[in-house]
């Protein structure tokens, strides 16, 4: 049963693609801690850092890597499920 047509499956097969590439890799990069994201890893230091404080960044720096990367993956497998079903579509509309 098709619900989209032909244009709009095809749209969002492809924008499912490139977000599983892009989502998938960011989640590789942030999993090895790129230090290139870094920016992005919810992580902050003092002004004046004592040596407490910095091995508390940087287990807050490991833990917000690994919950981005997961993240990354997270939506990317939402992304495989729209592919699914604009494949579903696709086919079902080649069919009418």
């Amino acid at each position: 049963m098709a619900v989209c047509g032909p244009k709009l499956s095809m749209c969002c097969m492809m924008l499912s693609v490139w977000g599983v590439l892009q989502l998938g890799l960011m989640g590789v990069f942030y999993y090895i801690h790129a230090v290139s994201l870094a920016e992005d890893v919810p992580a902050e230091l003092p002004e004046e850092p004592t040596p407490a404080d910095i091995e508390q960044f940087y287990k807050d720096l490991d833990a917000g890597y690994s919950q981005l990367a997961y993240n990354c993956w997270i939506a990317a497998g939402m992304y495989v499920a729209v592919l699914l079903i604009s494949v579903q579509q696709f086919r079902a509309n080649a069919r009418l």
